[in-house]
């Protein structure tokens, strides 16, 4: 298979969103003309534009997202694509069968960019501690079953605790459940607002003074349970290894320790199985220049695997 050179590490995407070690994820995932590739969160279409414009007319492009307005705007980033594409409003846990559906088997590379987009944050979903939102915090915009709000009003106060701990890695854990517990004793707690409040209210001064936000890990730890990330991240990198064609590659770009650990573990035991090899022992971070224009990608890492050719 022939590969095209990247023309260029720009992001297409509007000012608001940058795509993060988007040069570094397209250049190892060595896209070729005719390859079938996933990208299995198409975000701001950032990633997607620049694989899309690798491809040539004999290749494949599958974007996953389940955020209608994703779909939308990667129609747009997409439009002068030659490859075939296929946009599918999906959780990308269920990358295998999706894929069955439009009659792909196989594919050739892998893209997971776990991290957000501005879009996201912008929403109206009550992922943001900076905007009066509803606590609903789903990925989809027509929501699911849990919400954040069911889980602050309605789970016991260790459960929340549990979850806050678990995967916020908040070292608070405990005196946030119990000021949650507290304040929905007195009224059902609604908005995206009220939380943070309650739990800046639940930590130590010197907490609230730090560089990050005293909400900061107990939003991602609510986001996590609500969306079960780890459960599909696990779920959808499987899917893609099981269909991955031999001398295949899969890149994830990670945001924080929890979701990376469960991506270094898999990489980790495939590669003990013989089944494949880590193109770098160490994942790749964001440049000097990238923080500087991009502060947020800060705590990006990029792990990516080739598949053995003997599998």
């Amino acid at each position: 298979m022939r590969t095209r050179p990247i023309q260029s590490s720009s992001d297409p995407m509007p000012s608001g969103h940058r795509s993060v070690l988007l040069h570094e994820a397209v250049q190892q995932l060595e896209i070729a003309v005719d390859d079938i590739v996933v990208d299995a969160t198409l975000g701001g279409a950032g990633h997607a534009n620049a694989i899309s414009q690798l491809l040539g007319a004999k290749g494949v492009f599958v974007g996953f997202d389940l955020d209608a307005d994703a779909i939308a705007r990667a129609q747009v980033a997409l439009r002068s694509a030659k490859c075939a594409k296929h946009l599918v409003q999906a959780n990308f846990r269920n990358l295998g069968t999706e894929l069955s559906k439009l009659g792909i088997s196989r594919i050739t590379k892998a893209l997971f960019d776990l991290g957000w987009s501005s879009y996201q944050l912008d929403s109206g979903r009550g992922f943001s501690f900076r905007h009066d939102e509803p606590l609903i915090m789903t990925y989809a915009k027509e929501g699911g079953a849990l919400t954040a709000e069911i889980i602050v009003n309605e789970w016991e106060e260790d459960s929340i605790a549990d979850v806050l701990y678990g995967w916020g890695e908040e070292r608070y854990a405990r005196r946030i459940a119990k000021q949650i517990v507290e304040a929905r004793a007195k009224k059902r707690i609604r908005t995206s607002l009220e939380l943070a409040d309650i739990i800046k209210s639940a930590v130590p001064a010197a907490y609230r003074r730090g560089r990050l936000h005293p909400a900061t890990r107990s939003f991602q730890a609510l986001r996590i349970a609500v969306n079960d990330e780890l459960g599909a991240l696990a779920d959808g990198l499987q899917a893609a290894w099981g269909m991955l064609e031999p001398q295949g590659r899969i890149a994830v770009i990670t945001f924080h320790s929890i979701e990376d650990r469960v991506v270094k573990r898999l990489f980790a035991e495939w590669q003990q199985k013989g089944e494949g090899q880590r193109v770098s022992k160490k994942p790749l971070a964001p440049t000097a220049a990238e923080l500087y224009e991009n502060p947020r990608a800060r705590s990006a890492k990029l792990r990516v695997i080739s598949k053995s050719s003997s599998t």
